[in-house]
């Protein structure tokens, strides 16, 4: 079994070179942060909230104003 105190950084599939999230899993809460800037902050949600987060963007309800 993993060792859960230290998070295991996973990028995002749609990283570009100067536009990264990765994610870490650490059971009851997913964190977040920029790869660019690895010591710098990190966001911790629920599982709950990234689940709702990651199907309202793959249903395309956050899609970008661009």
């Amino acid at each position: 079994m993993r060792d859960r105190s230290t998070p295991v950084w996973v990028k995002s599939s749609r990283c570009d070179a100067s536009n990264c999230v990765e994610v870490a899993d650490m059971g009851p809460e997913i964190l977040i942060r920029n790869s660019l800037f690895p010591a710098g902050d990190v966001v911790g949600v629920s599982r709950r909230d990234w689940g709702a987060f990651v199907a309202a963007v793959a249903s395309g309800r956050l899609a970008s104003a661009e």
